[in-house]
């Protein structure tokens, strides 16, 4: 069996490897939000920034990318995403059947925030979570980098949000 993995955020654009497939896919029962306080990659313990999460959500479904690992190097993937993603633990790893656009079910490694960890803070309004983006910089680079990176590339798989759009223009104005 093929491992594939869910992109909804920066693994769209940086999966930090080759894919063998990339297809448009939803996942049900999750909502994508700016829900998590990033210290390390977009931010750090004093100025905490904000990362993309998928919160639990029914009856909501977050639109994103599968990615077919090649067989051969899906231990090394999974070790790299683990380090990655499970950095401060304030991601849960899982294993979650995505419907993908081909009308094809596979189930993905999918990293969800874990609404019981300190890093957690769902319920911002977007004005605050644009101050936050606006001005956090952590040891993977600017917070703001992060947001218009993001939603670029959702943009160009034919992905919109309300919410992410929004931010966008709410933070360039704030960094103008």
């Amino acid at each position: 069996m093929t491992m594939w993995v869910f992109g909804y955020g920066s693994l769209v654009w940086n999966p930090g490897f080759e894919a063998r497939e990339r297809v448009l896919a939803r996942l049900p029962g999750y909502h994508r939000s700016f829900c998590m306080r990033s210290v390390h990659h977009r931010g750090t313990h004093e100025n905490p920034g904000l990362v993309l999460a998928l919160d639990a959500h029914v009856p909501s479904y977050c639109r994103g990318v599968a990615l077919a690992v090649h067989e051969d190097e899906e231990d090394g993937v999974l070790a790299y995403l683990r380090e990655r993603e499970l950095i401060s633990s304030a991601y849960l790893e899982k294993r979650l059947t995505l419907d993908l656009q081909d009308g094809r079910q596979v189930e993905a490694v999918t990293y969800v925030v874990d609404a019981e960890h300190e890093q957690y803070c769902g319920g911002l309004d977007l004005e605050e979570q644009a101050q936050i983006i606006a001005r956090a910089h952590g040891g993977r680079g600017a917070n703001t980098e992060y947001l218009f990176q993001t939603v670029a590339h959702l943009e160009e798989l034919g992905i919109h949000d309300r919410d992410l759009d929004w931010l966008v223009r709410r933070v360039r104005a704030l960094t103008a």
